[in-house]
């Protein structure tokens, strides 16, 4: 296909196309590009003629990509990406007046703690603006940022695609939070001895945490894993039990007073949270104000 041919090429079919190579389901990509299965149906089938090629066959409740379809995919998402950029870069941004889509992923230790202060913020510089909160962690970062998904994420993180970039906004300090009233802070024996509620999104019963008590030849006992921060608050409220989270998520716990945030009694080794972006959005007028903010929004809230 010459550059004249290419005024025929819509190029909403190749959003589709690529939305389907994610996807790999009708339903789920008219859900995310916000058009009717009827409508993706009928990109398919302009798309298969486009390419003279099935691109997709259904195998069972998916659909599986042909080789055809994987080797346009490879190289029609480098192309996507810097047309994307391209676009982005030539459009300024008012964020009074601006009605764009955000698309965050955040771990749920951020999301509970930090979050509502961030979105309060950046509705009241931006009251249009709309923002998509995926749940997010080390293990699902990448993936999420690889697919378009998100466009930034806030988390604890490890490994990322080739192309994202990091910037770590702040440690991850901790507290132990109980529900006792006992008078006079934890000691190392009492940490120990209690029984533990540990917050996990994998179901482990063991962490960073677990690591530092042997490096002084102790351990806990955990006796409860639950998937998110939300919950403890009722969970430890008049219990024995205690939990050790992140200073940030402590703080939102013990706002209602049913619960009290100590130090922990032994040194902890302190994470980093991270920024982290899509290289594609590096310099996006409107992802970059999103990025400043939330940096500025960390700076304030240490």
């Amino acid at each position: 296909m010459n550059r004249n041919e290419l005024r025929r090429l819509d190029m909403n079919l190749l959003v589709v196309f690529e939305a389907l190579m994610i996807e790999r389901n009708l339903t789920r990509v008219g859900e995310k590009l916000f058009i009717t299965q009827s409508t993706v149906s009928a990109a398919l089938a302009r798309l298969r003629d486009l390419f003279d090629d099935p691109l997709l066959v259904r195998n069972g409740r998916q659909m599986e990509p042909t080789l055809r379809a994987q080797h346009i995919f490879e190289e029609l998402r480098p192309a996507m990406d810097v047309i994307s950029s391209a676009v982005s870069r030539a459009k300024t941004f008012d964020p009074a007046s601006s009605t764009n889509v955000f698309r965050l992923g955040l771990s749920d230790d951020a999301e509970f703690g930090l979050f509502p202060a961030l979105l309060n913020a950046l509705q009241c510089e931006a009251p249009n603006i709309v923002v998509v909160v995926r749940r997010a962690n080390y293990l699902l970062m990448p993936a999420l940022l690889a697919s378009g998904e998100i466009s930034v994420g806030v988390s604890y993180t490890t490994e990322l695609p080739a192309n994202a970039k990091r910037r770590k906004l702040r440690d991850i300090g901790v507290k132990v939070l109980r529900g006792d009233n006992r008078p006079g802070p934890l000691t190392l024996d009492d940490y120990c001895a209690r029984p533990h509620a540990l917050v996990s999104f994998s179901g482990d019963l063991s962490g960073n945490i677990d690591r530092d008590l042997e490096r002084v030849g102790r351990c806990r006992r955990v006796v409860l894993a639950v998937p998110q921060f939300g919950s403890l608050r009722a969970l430890l409220r008049n219990t024995e039990m205690i939990a050790t989270v992140p200073d940030y998520a402590a703080c939102t716990l013990v706002e209602d007073g049913s619960l009290r945030a100590d130090d922990a009694p032994f040194e902890v080794s302190k994470a980093e949270l991270s920024m982290v972006w899509s290289g594609v959005y590096d310099n996006d007028p409107a992802e970059r104000w999103l990025r400043e903010r939330i940096t500025e929004f960390m700076l304030a809230s240490r």
